[in-house]
């Protein structure tokens, strides 16, 4: 059954010239349709672009936010049962970087220790980075695809007029590309693109699961777009289901069942109402990722590991989801 949340199909503000939320964006979409210029008004707007991009063995992340009085721009690079390796860099009142107020309407930039381009592209998105690390040199190239057709998902979570989150959510996107590191090179061919874009208002204490993974299972292209607790309450949530790149949006909060100080135990992630979702998430490593610097409190304890279990979609197509690599997480965030 479809879900009951308002679906938006033409360009919408995401809020009123004073900076308050728009009675006309709540809702969600299948493409990029927000403009989220986010009106001034110190303190708590957050922007970011996460970008991940999995292959069977080996994954790469690019984070770089703006969140009003700290720039955050983070790298990290993942062999599966290898290296890992990253570095994560804060700068004063949103120093060094520059995000556009909405989704592709500019390149995304960092300057400094790690310096980035994200470039959207007709039909993608090109992402270039580098930085120092423990492990040698870090060089990055990496095209994620935009296929014609291919669905994503959009949806503004409200908490109230004054607190308010765009989130756009990417899964399934073709990637290609190499990263460096010292004198070696990951090849990044066959992979897969996942992003995170946010703009908004936020509450200073949030706490937050997000899961996500891409690949093909079941004769399919299935990416898995997951979230819960902060959505808790709104009436809209950020899960989706995108298979052959058509997006199955779910309007049901999701069960999650784990052990978040049990780094090797599984995560049950359900829909209690329905057979939308019943899926075992099973990790092969973790990262813990705390940030203590004042204005800004980050618990993030991120597990990389493989999906089993079933989907179904809007028409009622029942898929079985085996070893789909993606993520889970656990966070808390004072900010």
């Amino acid at each position: 059954m479809p879900t009951h949340e308002r679906e938006i199909t033409t360009p919408v503000d995401l809020c009123t010239p004073d900076g308050r939320l728009a009675s006309g964006a709540v809702g969600w979409s299948r493409t990029p349709l927000h403009r989220t210029v986010l009106p001034a008004g110190w303190g708590r707007r957050k922007k970011w672009e996460y970008w991940c991009v999995l292959t069977p063995t080996h994954l790469v992340a690019l984070t770089v936010a703006d969140i009003d009085y700290l720039s955050v721009t983070a790298v990290h690079l993942l062999e599966y049962g290898g290296v890992e390796t990253g570095r994560t860099v804060l700068g004063p009142l949103g120093r060094g970087v520059r995000l556009p107020d909405t989704l592709d309407a500019g390149p995304v930039t960092a300057l400094g220790p790690i310096r980035a381009r994200i470039r959207p592209l007709d039909g993608g998105t090109h992402l270039r980075f580098s930085c120092d690390t423990p492990q040698g040199r870090l060089d990055a190239d990496l095209t994620v695809d935009l296929p014609a057709g291919h669905e994503t998902m959009s949806v503004v979570i409200p908490w109230s007029e004054d607190r308010f989150q765009y989130t756009s959510k990417h899964t399934a996107r073709p990637a290609h590309g190499t990263v460096r590191l010292g004198g070696r090179v990951l090849d990044f061919e066959g992979g897969w693109g996942v992003l995170d874009h946010g703009r908004g208002r936020w509450p200073y204490d949030t706490r937050w699961n997000r899961g996500a993974a891409a690949g093909e299972t079941d004769g399919r292209t299935v990416g898995l777009q997951l979230g819960g607790r902060w959505t808790e309450g709104t009436g809209l949530t950020e899960n989706a289901l995108c298979v052959d790149g058509r997006l199955t949006k779910i309007g049901e909060e999701l069960e999650w069942e784990y052990d978040p100080d049990d780094e090797s135990s599984p995560w049950w992630i359900r829909t209690p109402a329905s057979e939308r979702v019943d899926l075992l998430f099973t990790p092969f490593h973790r990262r813990l990722d705390r940030i203590d610097a004042g204005v800004l409190v980050n618990d993030t304890r991120q597990c990389f590991g493989h999906y089993t279990g079933t989907i179904r979609t809007d028409d009622g197509e029942g898929i079985a989801v085996d070893g789909l690599t993606g993520f889970a997480e656990h966070v808390h965030m004072r900010w």
